[in-house]
């Protein structure tokens, strides 16, 4: 296990190669983990640095307000990283783009897999079509007091609400787990597990976004980015995924019609070779933007 007091907590985290520097970050639900194929083969090339945002994986615990994106840049500065590349899938994403905003000479390209946007709500069409999914999967008292945080959850219970999340954000509601790659579901449902686990063990905490958020501000950004979108995704999502392409004055869709929300596990190769491709000429001329 590797470590880095980054002075305002201490995260875990792993690095890798040489050359131009890559930081790679997870999903909501997940960790580093979640970034295996990536990883290995970014780093034939780049430094590239998966980390655990705080309270996921072998990092400490989140507590009240945690500004994810300025443990980020706290996290390059304790590894000496004057400007990097940012790689983030869904709410990662977010974050990867809140650092941009908030220190954008630290920024040297965005990969948006699948991202969220912060400052953006949620419409009504997904927070209730998300709560019909989870409504049977933990009794309403229990979940209450699991969000309340400090809890010892059921292990049926932690189960329960992977399989429920996997099944809304990854399958949809026209796959099976049996469409996915081989062992790609049970991957999904060890990494949803740990989440909800260390999630409902730990201390409470929420997210503190940068004043004003990313919502609005996109055109504020001018570093070059490849905006990955799963088509088998929440409609939702995609919609950001659009509004992304569209607002990021370098912005470069890619479609993944085969994909839901997790790309980097459901077509791992073809992820890592579009990120491949373009870490390797963003910097060499003038990205032309693709609707």
């Amino acid at each position: 296990m590797t470590r880095i007091d980054i002075g305002r907590t201490v995260l875990g985290y792993e690095e890798r190669g040489e050359g131009p520097p890559v930081v790679l970050v997870h999903a909501a639900v997940g960790d580093r983990r979640m970034w295996d194929h990536q990883f290995a083969a970014l780093a034939e090339s780049h430094r590239v640095v998966r980390y655990d945002w705080r309270g996921y994986g072998e990092s400490d615990d989140a507590s009240g307000a945690v500004a994810h994106h300025e443990d980020l840049l706290a996290l390059m500065d304790a590894l000496d990283i004057e400007r990097a590349a940012l790689v983030g899938a869904s709410m990662g994403g977010g974050f990867a783009v809140d650092a941009a905003l908030t220190a954008p000479e630290r920024v040297s390209a965005l990969g948006l897999v699948c991202a969220a946007m912060t400052g953006r709500p949620w419409p009504e069409s997904f927070t209730t079509a998300a709560g019909r999914a989870m409504a049977d999967a933990v009794p309403p008292e229990r979940l209450a007091r699991y969000r309340r945080g400090h809890a010892d959850p059921a292990p049926e219970d932690v189960d329960a609400m992977a399989r429920a999340q996997a099944r809304f954000f990854v399958l949809g509601p026209h796959r099976d787990p049996r469409d996915l790659p081989e062992g790609v579901w049970e991957r999904l449902l060890e990494l949803y597990r740990a989440t909800f686990q260390r999630m409902w063990s730990g201390p409470p905490g929420t997210e503190a976004p940068p004043e004003p958020p990313a919502e609005g501000r996109l055109k504020e950004i001018g570093v070059p980015a490849l905006v990955v979108k799963g088509g088998r995704d929440v409609p939702e999502i995609q919609e950001i995924s659009d509004v992304y392409a569209a607002g990021l004055p370098q912005a470069r869709l890619l479609d993944l019609p085969g994909s839901g929300h997790m790309p980097s596990l459901e077509c791992p190769a073809e992820l890592t070779g579009a990120l491949v491709d373009f870490l390797a000429g963003h910097g060499s001329g003038v990205w032309e933007r693709h609707r």
